[in-house]
């Protein structure tokens, strides 16, 4: 009875610790599912980068969430509301000269549950008069039409000299 109690302690601890490994995909388990968020989510920054870059910033805010609630923090402070960061681009991207051309690259994915995420990447913009770049922290979460960013944190960085 001591030796059938003892294997039910371990066959109810292995499956515990079994599920917790299948569900926290950070431990590096592939989790179901995740390769193909990671390509959606892809798939919607490289059409926000094609939108950028004919300069349509309206088509470009398609993958941001269209609500009240969407922010972005940035060097000028925190935009808020998809109305609030719709001005916001267009302040400072006027017009095609001053948007240039986005490259968005090093995307690191960040699973944070089954519908959310967060991406961290880098971002070069090359105008005909410079070029800037720096970094961003993408907050993204999965609704019924597709993932859309809930939350933009994008940062300049110098270049190195």
């Amino acid at each position: 009875m001591r030796s059938s109690f003892r294997m039910a302690l371990l066959a109810g601890g292995l499956a515990l610790f079994l599920g917790f490994l299948l569900q926290n995909s950070s431990l590096g388990i592939p989790s179901d599912g995740r390769e193909a968020d990671q390509k959606a989510i892809k798939a919607v920054l490289e059409a926000q980068q094609a939108a950028w870059n004919r300069g349509d910033v309206d088509a470009f805010l398609v993958g941001y969430w269209h609500s009240s609630e969407l922010t972005f923090s940035g060097s000028s402070g925190v935009a808020r509301g998809w109305d609030g960061v719709l001005a916001r681009y267009k302040k400072n991207y006027p017009d095609r000269a001053a948007m240039g051309q986005l490259d968005f690259s090093d995307l690191e994915f960040r699973f944070l549950g089954p519908d959310a995420a967060m991406v961290l990447g880098r971002w070069h913009l090359k105008r005909e008069k410079d070029e800037l770049g720096g970094v961003f922290t993408l907050v993204w979460q999965r609704f019924p039409d597709g993932w859309k960013i809930i939350h933009d944190h994008t940062s300049s960085v110098a270049p190195a000299t």
